[in-house]
């Protein structure tokens, strides 16, 4: 009997359910961890495509009409007036940078801030940046000041200022005497339940050493890529794994087998 013959007797025609068992582990934990690694690979694309984006020109908010697909992930300058009175705060915001130190996120807001273009009728959101909830009370919002007049802000284009899980959807009531608290962001919605004329993107503030507030430590996109290297190393260890045992244990009862049958 040759070696293969000989291997394939003992490790896979006499244990099926044991080799079934193992390939399906193997099968798991390579999948797994292949999809960590795409999941890291995406990631380094979408920040290098970003950086890419804003190495261009920067745009003028007050000076184009842009679409969302030539605005996006683009630097822009925009001049015009807050309407603090139709601020939107966006709850259940983790930090995007941690304190130094701290491995934990904290809770918080999102201000996002409708901006009058200047010399247009024209409205642009702003994502403001981010301020932490009062942990006692949530419908306490943090102090922010806003600039009455005329403000020029720079900062990057988005379709939206992210999401996050929601329990059925949202209908909001305008009560220019109450604060809006929200879960997500309804870009088309707002247009509508207002009528404004709006650009069809967001504006995320980059951090101007403006003191308002409002911070504005926004974290690459590149966030996370260890973590999913760990993890696909860990799924490929899983998988390593399996495949050991399944040898060893294999080759450990054959071994039995000869020596009962020996002593036999």
């Amino acid at each position: 009997m040759n070696l293969v013959k000989y291997l394939f007797s003992v490790l896979i025609a006499k244990r099926i359910v044991a080799t079934v068992s193992a390939l399906l582990v193997i099968a798991i934990g390579c999948g797994a961890g292949i999809w960590q690694l795409s999941r890291a690979n995406t990631k380094i694309a979408l920040a290098a495509n970003l950086l890419a984006k804003q190495q261009m020109p920067i745009l003028q908010a007050n000076t184009g009409t842009w679409t969302l697909e030539e605005a996006s992930q683009r630097r822009m300058i925009a001049r015009g007036q807050y309407i603090p009175n139709a601020a939107i705060w966006l709850d259940n915001r983790p930090r995007p940078i941690p304190p130094e130190g701290s491995n934990a996120s904290q809770s918080g807001f999102y201000l996002m801030m409708p901006m009058k273009l200047e010399a247009s009728n024209d409205i642009l959101w702003i994502n403001r940046g981010w301020a932490p909830r009062n942990n006692q009370n949530r419908e306490t919002l943090p102090l922010v000041k806003t600039p009455l007049g005329v403000v020029n802000v720079e900062g990057i284009v988005f379709a939206h200022p992210g999401k996050v899980y929601e329990l059925g959807v949202s209908k909001p009531a305008i009560d220019e005497g109450k604060p809006r608290i929200e879960q997500n962001f309804d870009l088309a919605g707002e247009a509508k339940l207002r009528g404004w004329s709006q650009s069809p993107y967001i504006l995320r503030e980059v951090d101007a050493g403006v003191d308002d507030g409002l911070l504005r430590e926004w974290a690459p996109l590149t966030t996370g890529v260890d973590r999913h290297y760990a993890y696909a190393f860990q799924w490929f260890a899983l998988a390593t794994c399996g495949f050991l045992f399944w040898l060893i244990t294999g080759l450990r009862q054959h071994r039995r087998q000869n020596l009962n049958g020996d002593q036999g």
